[in-house]
């Protein structure tokens, strides 16, 4: 088929499917297998289909709009806020406007006659509205990858969230703490996911135990708080707590507060700098499998140990940076995961993809920053 050009009808006759399978497998859109996806791209190559861009552009900008789905509870956190800005500002220097999705969603068909692509931040496999954005017939990125049975994306932008975890985990223990937990948050998003995954993997990876407790994915300061004394009450040894949830670690602080913890020192640190070591491994009671030689309940000296940790301090980290880990008393250490250049990099993907600058499922990397401050002994 070289003496005239090739078109969608040719591809789906070659294929053995419909002109419609052509057209979402080929846009990295609606409900189409893997493997079809697969041939009818390998069919489109081997004719020599080109996409009418003009076209395709035309059709696609009939609304000129883009809708922007953000969890149900993203309307009280800064950091949904954030990235909302920024994709609304990246679409508009495309031209296009932001439409915000209801919470609950709507039916495919209504929201594909609406815009011409959609962005789905954090998508829950659990979010009844996310499987009709997925097949709503117009190209879909998510910020963050999406886990459920579902259609998959035509693009995503994700964080190395395992990484800052890991990151924060390595940056308390060098300032002495022992006892780690994390305040790990609920649900089966990617996000959380890897969190509590990661808790299990460093901890396995440095012998030692990070004590995990399952708070709401958008944890108030009140749940933080409860959730805090809970978990020192149960184990006093702890002598680091990193919050995962949004806005989060004021409640961590009040907690501290109460239990009388002084937040920015740990009696491991205490101990390290008052013997000249630098709280590494072999220089702070670590043995060099990592493991604590006396902190903790059931050890040697571990009523003494817990002891020591209470009088001395905790420190205190979150997994996601914003004005309440700013503005605290003191400052928190912090995850700075750029929000509202998060947003602009989703953004700018659903625009290259309408525009054909970039192609169907292309996944797209998003840096983010460690903020240390004072709540782990370091310089605000």
């Amino acid at each position: 088929m070289t003496s005239r050009t090739v078109t969608l009808l040719d591809v789906a006759r070659a294929a053995g499917v419909s002109k419609s399978t052509v057209s979402d497998a080929l846009q990295g859109s609606g409900r189409v297998a893997e493997a079809t996806r697969d041939r009818v791209r390998a069919v489109a190559e081997e004719l020599g289909y080109r996409p009418n861009s003009a076209a395709r552009r035309l059709r696609r900008a009939s609304t000129g709009a883009v809708g922007l789905h953000l969890p149900a509870t993203a309307t009280r956190l800064d950091y949904y806020m954030n990235l909302a800005f920024g994709a609304v500002e990246r679409a508009q220097e495309d031209g296009l406007d932001m439409v915000l999705l209801a919470p609950s969603g709507a039916a495919g068909g209504r929201i594909a006659s609406r815009v011409d692509g959609l962005l789905v931040i954090d998508p829950e496999p659990g979010d009844s509205a996310v499987p009709g954005l997925l097949d709503a017939g117009v190209p879909v990125v998510t910020g963050e990858r999406y886990l459920g049975p579902a259609t998959g994306p035509s693009g995503a932008v994700v964080c190395d969230n395992a990484a800052s975890l890991t990151a924060l985990l390595d940056h308390v223990t060098e300032r002495g703490a022992r006892r780690p937990a994390l305040l790990a948050p609920s649900g089966s998003s990617a996000w959380a996911t890897a969190l509590r995954a990661t808790a299990g993997s460093w901890g396995r990876a440095h012998g030692v135990a990070v004590t995990l407790r399952t708070v709401p994915f958008a944890a108030t300061p009140a749940e933080a708080e409860a959730a805090t004394r809970a978990l020192l009450a149960a184990d006093p040894a702890v002598d680091a707590v990193i919050c995962a949830p949004d806005g989060s670690a004021p409640g961590v602080l009040r907690a501290a507060t109460a239990l009388g913890r002084k937040v920015g020192a740990t009696s491991a640190s205490s101990a390290s700098e008052a013997s000249g070591g630098n709280g590494r491994n072999g220089e702070s009671g670590r043995s060099e499998s990592g493991r604590s030689e006396s902190a903790g309940p059931g050890r040697p000296g571990g009523a003494a140990a817990a002891v020591g940790t209470m009088s001395a301090g905790l420190l205190v980290a979150s997994c996601v940076d914003g004005t309440a880990t700013r503005g605290a008393e003191p400052p928190v250490t912090a995850v700075d995961l750029r929000p509202a250049a998060y947003g602009r990099a989703c953004a700018e993907l659903l625009c290259d993809i309408l525009a054909d600058r970039a192609a169907p499922d292309t996944v797209r990397r998003h840096s983010w920053s460690l903020e240390t401050r004072a709540s782990t002994g370091s310089p605000g």
